[in-house]
């Protein structure tokens, strides 16, 4: 019988970090471009577009991110349409991500003071002038905080992804437990390891609020 040591138990989780980190990546990548073209929507055509952005919005928020990864992994399947572990939680993720940044940042843009509105209504600014020298740079540092705070659940919420066979902390980490009988010390040293990751996040997203307020 084969004795692991906690190094050993570590050693294999670690080497499961980069990819929790790489589709954490890719989900705030592809959430963030779609949430921009989304947001952009809105604030054009808000009669037009804004029905269409609050059904995406509230679909994608209202659902189980655990079924979405089920639907996409096993439903397109069952139609004939083969996906890889990775690009289904990339793409359900993504969504996730998209539904909440959408809604996220268009709060940081209503947010911003009417007077600023006002103000820059006054000095005969164009909308998309007044929107990009005025309202948008507001609203970043507005958006700072609640975006790193989305940062930090798609982190949390790439566990998902060991349902549907991916192999990152989650599923290493019960990988390990079964192989090691110590599931105390597999599952205690992933949410170690999450900490670490989750609050290494929060810290760089204190600095660049403290950056952006400068």
């Amino acid at each position: 019988m084969i004795e692991f040591t906690t190094w050993d138990v570590f050693r294999n989780l670690l080497a499961a970090v980069p990819w929790t980190i790489y589709l954490s990546l890719i989900a705030f990548a592809g959430g963030a471009s779609v949430s921009l073209v989304l947001l952009f929507l809105r604030l054009v055509s808000p009669r037009v577009a804004a029905p269409s952005v609050r059904m995406y919005v509230q679909l994608f928020q209202g659902t189980p991110l655990l079924m979405q990864l089920f639907l996409v992994y096993f439903g397109l399947a069952l139609i004939g349409f083969q996906t890889s572990p990775l690009m289904a939680a990339s793409l359900c993720l993504s969504v996730y991500a998209s539904a909440y940044l959408t809604e996220t940042w268009y709060g940081c843009v209503l947010a911003v003071p009417k007077g600023q509105w006002e103000a820059s209504s006054s000095l005969g600014l164009r909308n998309w002038h007044q929107m990009r020298l005025i309202i948008l740079p507001q609203a970043l540092r507005l958006s700072v905080p609640p975006t790193v705070g989305l940062m930090v659940q798609i982190v949390k919420n790439t566990s998902l992804a060991s349902i549907v066979g991916f192999v990152e902390l989650t599923r290493a980490s019960q990988m390990i437990a079964n192989a090691t009988f110590e599931p105390f010390i597999a599952y205690g040293a992933v949410a170690l390891i999450y900490f670490v990751i989750c609050f290494s996040i929060s810290l760089g997203g204190r600095k660049i609020e403290s950056m952006i307020r400068i």
